[in-house]
């Protein structure tokens, strides 16, 4: 359900963008309203018990020293971890995850991150309860991979010299 907001209802500073009035932040990737930023909120109060072990094991760039969010949103959706230079999406799925409808929801979702360029990884409550080192090292792998290195952010650079051999040669 879209609501509409007027625009001193949202933060721009925030990323929050009133759609109707294409307000400042409205020309980013992800339109995040008011209604996102409060229902994250009200999420990062009532959080599981996973996600607070694994929150505890990712905060303050614990992880390989990446950043990482809880209940985050992008766009429609409500992220349990997202790590932004990675772009990689990590949920903690429960029970309520089995049914068919959920699974349906989950594989819309995913392929909607995806499209975006972010890729999911699941884990359940109990794999995290159960084997947090294991999760996190597949965190790590992923978050590793999907980082670009300085030095692939400097392959765009212009060679000292203006590309040419600073040699001396002919």
């Amino acid at each position: 359900m879209i609501t509409r907001c007027s625009s001193s209802s949202t933060s721009p500073g925030k990323g929050e963008v009133d759609r109707e009035a294409g307000g400042r932040g409205s020309a980013s990737r992800f339109h995040r309203t008011r209604t996102m930023t409060t229902r994250a909120r009200a999420l990062r109060k009532v959080p599981t018990d996973a996600e607070l072990r694994l929150w505890k094991a990712l905060r303050r760039n614990q992880l390989n020293g990446r950043p990482f969010r809880r209940q985050h949103p992008i766009g429609p959706y409500v992220l349990d971890f997202y790590c932004p230079p990675a772009q990689v999406a990590i949920e903690i799925d429960g029970g309520q995850h089995t049914s068919e409808r959920s699974r349906q929801h989950d594989q819309e979702r995913s392929r909607w991150l995806h499209d975006h360029g972010i890729e999911v990884i699941r884990f359940w409550n109990n794999e995290v309860l159960s084997n947090l080192g294991g999760v996190l090292d597949a965190i790590a792998r992923t978050t590793v991979r999907k980082t670009p290195s300085r030095r692939d952010m400097r392959a765009d650079l212009p060679l000292l010299g203006g590309g040419r051999d600073s040699g001396g040669g002919s």
